[in-house]
């Protein structure tokens, strides 16, 4: 659980209060709600899903860059033939290898 502190203009506290406890809830219940019904309205929103799609895109995008800038560093082929594909998977695994990165005996 987080906490958030917010400022409400006094008009907007007593009615928030006076409609909580007309309802018998609790501020925090009735902001909660409010809260839960703002977020369902929006997460199916078109716009919102493009937005947040593009933004994983991005994410994405900058984790393989830094993958490969972290492999070619260590040269490390096997994280570079590993990068994440278009569908998420990987194109080949790492290998057998040990905790510290240097070959497994064996």
């Amino acid at each position: 659980m987080k906490n958030l502190a917010i400022r409400l203009e006094e008009e907007q506290h007593a009615q928030l209060s006076m409609i909580a406890q007309l309802q018998d809830l609790t501020m925090i219940d009735a902001i909660r709600q409010a809260i839960d019904q703002w977020i369902g309205e929006r997460r199916n929103q078109p716009e919102l899903r493009e937005r947040a799609e593009a933004v994983l895109a991005d994410i994405e995008h900058q984790a393989a860059t830094r993958r490969g800038a972290i492999a070619a560093l260590l040269g490390d082929e096997d994280t570079l033939a590993s990068e994440p594909t278009a569908t998420g998977g990987r194109t080949s695994s790492r290998g057998a290898r040990s905790k510290g990165g240097g070959e497994a005996s064996g």
